[in-house]
């Protein structure tokens, strides 16, 4: 099990840094500078206990040689001085450099990740929270910061000043450079394994509850209404008990395995301690080394400890900063799903003729397929009704045309266009939409109907507005169009929701038009303004209207009734009511019957 996790922990280290190298490349002079002055910066510390020990045995020179010693002293003085003004110059370089370098990177990830999420699949956006997707980008983002501060700024540096220690000491005592090349290089080993075997998996626990505890927030705090509805907020509370609970559970373990990887280095750092300066003190005794260096070879020592003590916090922040920018390198790399194909061309709507020509499709893995050589074509301005039961493929129907979905076989045309070969982009712009639960954005009123058509004049937005029935309540409103409208458009009620998004429809004056269930949650007042502006709507473009009232569908030029991914029925309201046992006289004759039951309920309450 170890065994796994490690050979998993590996493949994340190499996904990451490969993924964080790819962005490095794409300012290399940046990174080549930064590379250099750590270097240098790293080469400046070698040197100071070496000079450091040429001062000490320049002060113990003695009385006789008073005048050649203080010369000696002066210039080994100020060339740590010197040193000391290098290294910090350099450093300033480096960190100068870092600032531009992460910046960019850490604006490039964010616009990338958010180009790839507003470009994934339908499914996708089905199967994923929110809360967590945004998670996953802001922690990957922050966590880049800390990575490329560790590459450049502390384990390069510390790597250079491990092998000039060794080399340095190696040259002057071939047994106390032995002893430093041994020690650090177990000291690395043990710290890198323990890191990868023990710590990571938990760290990546941790995110992975700490993901699910952003998700959970999410989901509460963006359905509020309903909690407040059921009166559910000790309930939603408990709930996100137990999710912090295992966050907690999750996040202690990986402190805990840090704290012990922490406490073993030190231990390490002992021993390799006890083992250099005992080494110093039996060369000392053997006159092999003088006062100067055993000062130079304790400070390279204790300059040493420092950076071996901070490697072991560096690889602990390599890891933590790895396990952080995991599922943003995993979103990264996910294919999108439905994708442009190479050499797609934009699409021109005219006529607006749409055409499915022995289509097949199935859901996901689904062994049986929804649409099977379904084959109907959809004249230029027709307006045409989809009807049936739920999950007969009325919606899908419609997401097909969107290429919200890939077809399995055949093809889909507008105006002779197969749509799988043009710009996603641009079929989607030609089509304008009214859905049943309309969306807004937590924008002004001007900017979500001006969304159909950027670019608009408040003019043109607000002659949409009065073509959707909607000018009347926004101008009402205290800030009029410039009023916000609330996360998804939460201050509005249902039928102003709609208006607007009808405005919008009208502002982007598509040639094709969908209206997805547009009033099937409405209220009568609202129905029969949402359907005088449905009427204005419809003139001229080719219209789909998807709808479970049947009273919505019955102008219609045609209607098709789906069964099961089938049109079983096609006609007029008038010709199908005539079919005596057929599927649309039947949903018909229950939606007047379920009507008629209702009016005599509400008379006889009134009555009583």
């Amino acid at each position: 099990m170890t065994r796994k996790k490690l050979d998993f922990g590996r493949r994340a280290f190499h996904d990451v840094l490969g993924f964080t190298f790819r962005h490095w490349g794409r300012q290399p002079w940046r990174v080549l500078v930064i590379a250099a002055a750590a270097l240098l910066a790293a080469a400046a510390d070698v040197l100071t206990p070496l000079y450091a020990g040429r001062l000490v045995d320049a002060l113990a020179a003695g009385a006789a040689s008073r005048e050649i010693a203080w010369q000696a002293a002066a210039s080994a003085f100020w060339l740590l001085v010197g040193l000391g003004l290098a290294g910090t110059l350099l450093r300033q370089a480096v960190f100068l450099n870092m600032i531009v370098l992460t910046l960019r990177m850490m604006s490039e990830i964010a616009a990338n990740a958010f180009y790839r999420v507003q470009r994934f699949s339908t499914d996708w956006h089905t199967n994923s929270f929110a809360g967590s997707t945004v998670r996953k980008i802001t922690r990957g983002m922050w966590a880049l910061d800390l990575l490329n501060d560790t590459l450049l700024i502390a384990l390069l540096p510390s790597l250079a000043m491990l092998v000039g220690a060794t080399v340095l000491l190696g040259v002057h005592w071939p047994v106390m450079g032995l002893v430093v090349g041994i020690g650090s290089v177990l000291y690395a080993a043990v710290t890198v394994s323990v890191s990868l075997g023990i710590v990571a998996p938990a760290a990546r626990l941790g995110n992975l509850w700490d993901t699910r505890m952003g998700g959970a927030l999410a989901d509460a705090v963006s359905c509020n209404s309903v909690v407040k509805a059921f009166g559910a907020e000790t309930r939603e509370e408990q709930r996100l008990d137990r999710v912090i609970g295992k966050w907690r559970h999750r996040t202690r373990r990986t402190w805990v395995r840090g704290t012990l990887n922490g406490g073993a280095q030190g231990a390490m750092l002992v021993a390799m301690q006890a083992a250099i300066v005992g080494a110093a003190l039996l060369l000392w005794a053997h006159d092999r080394a003088s006062i100067g260096d055993i000062t130079f070879a304790l400070t390279m020592f204790f300059m040493l400890k420092g950076y071996l003590r901070d490697v072991g916090m560096h690889v602990r922040n390599l890891q933590r900063s790895v396990n952080d920018m995991e599922e943003l390198v995993v979103l990264e790399s996910q294919p999108l799903g439905i994708e442009d194909k190479p050499g797609a061309r934009p699409i021109a709507i005219g006529k607006g003729e749409i055409r499915f020509e022995n289509v097949t499709f199935h859901y996901g893995v689904r062994a049986a397929p929804l649409y099977q050589d379904l084959s109907v074509r959809i004249a230029p301005g027709e307006r045409v009704g989809l009807v049936g039961h739920s999950g007969s493929g009325k919606t899908t129907f419609i997401k097909l045309i969107q290429r919200l979905y890939d077809i399995s076989g055949g093809r889909i045309t507008i105006d002779g266009q197969d749509i799988a070969g043009v710009q996603q982009a641009t079929l989607r712009a030609q089509i304008a939409i009214v859905q049943q639960e309309p969306l807004l954005f937590h924008r002004s009123l001007a900017e979500n109907i001006a969304y159909g058509r950027p670019g608009a004049t408040q003019a043109e937005v607000e002659r949409a507005a009065q073509l959707a029935s909607a000018h009347d309540f926004i101008t009402a409103l205290p800030k009029g169009y410039d009023t916000l409208v609330g996360e998804r458009g939460v201050k509005l009620s249902g039928g102003e929701r709609q208006r607007v998004a009808i405005a919008r429809a009208f502002l982007a004056d598509a040639p094709i038009l969908i209206l997805d269930e547009a009033t099937s949650s409405l209220d009568s007042e609202s129905e029969v303004l949402i359907q005088q502006a449905m009427e204005r709507l419809m003139v001229g473009r080719t219209t789909l209207v998807v709808a479970h009232r049947l009273s919505t569908v019955r102008k219609m030029d045609r209607l098709l009734v789906l069964d099961h991914g089938r049109i079983v029925e096609e006609g007029s309201h008038a010709e199908l009511i005539r079919l005596a046992h057929g599927l649309y006289r039947r949903l018909f004759e229950r939606q007047a019957l379920e009507l008629t039951q209702g009016l005599g309920d509400a008379e006889m309450t009134v009555h009583g």
